[in-house]
C-alpha cells in the first residue's frame, strides 16, 4: 500500500504534522531493512547497548520495529541547506480530482517540509527560496524551531494559493539565488524545469552557476510522469491548456503525442546530462511515487558531506 492509497489532501491542513508523520513512516521502514544502519544515522538515533541508561530509548520505534534504539544527541553541525522551490503556474498541474491527489507545487511543499524535518532533527541551518518570474522569498539558513516554524507557515500559504498564468524564469531566480547565498551550502531545488523560454542554455548556465559557487546541488525534476513526460491519456478528445498562459488547444492527444514525447525526452536528456556535467545530482521525482525517493536521496547526500 503505497502513502496516497490512504491520502487525504484536506491533511494538507496541519503540515508540519503531516511531515513528522511521513518522516517517521519512511525512518520506521528503513529500520526494518536490511539498510536501517544508513537511516538510523541520520534520524538520529543508534542501536542500545545493554547496561546504557534507559532514559534515551525511543519507545516509539521499539514498539513498531521491536529493536530498542537511543535518541543520539549531535552537536550542531556545519551543513546549510538552502531549498528552492519553484511556484510557477505549470506546478500547479494537476487540477486535483481525487481526494488523494497532489499537484506538483503541494508535493514539493511536503517533500520540503519532510526535509526540513531531517534537517532540523539534525540541528542542521536550513533557508527557503521560492520563486516564479522572480525570487518572492528567500530566507537564510537557520537552525532555530521558530524559523521552521515560519518556514512551514511559507510553505501551507503556497499550498493555498491557486493563481494561474504565473511566468517562469528559472534561470534569472536561479542566477540570483546563486548570487545570494553567502555560504557554502547544499541546495535542494524542486522544479519541472518548464521555462517559459526556447533557450534552454541560459538555464543550463544558471545550474552551472550553483556549482561555481561551489554549492553542493541536488535537482529534484517533479513532475507527473504518466501525462506530462509519457503523454497517457483516454482515447477521446482534450482541451489542453498552458496553466502560464490561458493558451487553450483542442486536439486528441494522440495526434502529437508522438512529437510531444519525442521533444520532452530530449529535453529530459538535455537535462541530466547538464546535471552530469555540472556534477549535479539529477532525480527524477513522480508526484504519484510518493516521497521515499526525496528521502532517500537527501540522505545519501547528507552522508557524503559528513
Amino acid at each position: 500500500m503505497s502513502f496516497f492509497d490512504h491520502f487525504d489532501v484536506r491533511q494538507m491542513e496541519n503540515l508540519e504534522l503531516l511531515a513528522k508523520q511521513v518522516v517517521e513512516g519512511f525512518i520506521i521502514g528503513m529500520h526494518k531493512s536490511p539498510f536501517h544502519g544508513f537511516s538510523v544515522e541520520f534520524a538520529e538515533h543508534r542501536l542500545y547497548n545493554p547496561g546504557e541508561s534507559t532514559k534515551d530509548i525511543d519507545w516509539k520505534v521499539y514498539a513498531r520495529s521491536e529493536k530498542m534504539f537511543t535518541k543520539k544527541f549531535e552537536e550542531e553541525t556545519n551543513l546549510r541547506c538552502q531549498i528552492i522551490i519553484d511556484t510557477s503556474s505549470s506546478m500547479y498541474f494537476p487540477e486535483q480530482r481525487k481526494s488523494n491527489q497532489l499537484n506538483k507545487l503541494q508535493f514539493s511543499a511536503l517533500a520540503a517540509a519532510c526535509v526540513m524535518n531531517l534537517l532540523k532533527k539534525q540541528r542542521d541551518a536550513f533557508g527557503l527560496s521560492i520563486f516564479d518570474s522572480d525570487v518572492r522569498i528567500h530566507t537564510k539558513c537557520r537552525s532555530a524551531t521558530s524559523h521552521y516554524r515560519l518556514l512551514l507557515t511559507y510553505l501551507d500559504e503556497l499550498i493555498r494559493d491557486n493563481k494561474h498564468q504565473k511566468t517562469t524564469s528559472t534561470s534569472k531566480a536561479l542566477h540570483q539565488l546563486a548570487d545570494n547565498i553567502n555560504r557554502r551550502s547544499l541546495v535542494i531545488i524542486f522544479s519541472d524545469m518548464f521555462d517559459n523560454t526556447d533557450n534552454n542554455d541560459d538555464m543550463f548556465a544558471a545550474l552551472q552557476h550553483l556549482k561555481y559557487a561551489k554549492h553542493e546541488v541536488i535537482l529534484f525534476h517533479v513532475t507527473d510522469k504518466k501525462h506530462e513526460l509519457d503523454f497517457e491519456f483516454e482515447n477521446r478528445p482534450y482541451l489542453f491548456v498552458d496553466m502560464e498562459t490561458g493558451e487553450e488547444i483542442k486536439l486528441q492527444h494522440n495526434q502529437v503525442k508522438e512529437l510531444y514525447t519525442n521533444k520532452i525526452q530530449t529535453f529530459q536528456d538535455q537535462l541530466k546530462l547538464k546535471c552530469l556535467q555540472y556534477k549535479i545530482d539529477f532525480v527524477e521525482a513522480d508526484i504519484n511515487q510518493g516521497f521515499d525517493i526525496i528521502l532517500q536521496n537527501y540522505l545519501v547526500k547528507r552522508i557524503k558531506l559528513k
